[in-house]
């Protein structure tokens, strides 16, 4: 019996087919009918898919059944150090390792003691003209959770 395939295999595949093809992120979530930035983060290897949405994915990639049942697997979720030294992934790591402080003392000052969730968490990316040169716009949206004895 030969093993599952990795996470991180599945995920070149399907990297190579996107671009093979000529296939945005935003056209593979809409075939799938699910958000995009989960459905580029799940076919990346960071989220399990369900056994129709991966079919989906691979018969819309041209991939095989091996790549289908590696992204239903569950996750190690994070990166490899050399992922967070990419230059994008870093400025996000930069980012809320200044601004991270600021942003608990002011969700725990209109909220209260404790968390965004990021199970129950939605990410949103969009583009805003500015004459400086054009924005990119990143919401986090998660829920609040108390903590409670």
């Amino acid at each position: 019996m030969t093993p599952i395939m990795s996470k991180s295999d599945a995920a070149a595949l399907v990297a190579a087919a996107r671009i093979r093809r000529g296939l945005t992120w935003a056209e593979i979530a809409k075939e799938l009918g699910a958000p995009l930035v989960w459905t580029t983060a799940a076919l990346l290897g960071q989220h399990p898919m369900t056994r129709e949405q991966a079919a989906r994915a691979c018969a819309f990639l041209g991939l095989e059944d091996e790549v289908a049942e590696s992204l239903q697997l569950q996750p190690s979720r994070g990166s490899a150090p050399e992922v967070m030294s990419d230059p994008t992934v870093y400025r996000f790591v930069e980012a809320l390792s200044v601004y991270g402080p600021a942003l608990k003392e002011l969700i725990h000052e209109e909220f209260g003691d404790g968390i965004m969730s990021a199970i129950n968490f939605q990410v949103d990316i969009s583009r805003r003209p500015d004459p400086d040169g054009d924005r990119v716009v990143v919401t986090f949206d998660g829920k609040f959770l108390d903590y409670k004895w």
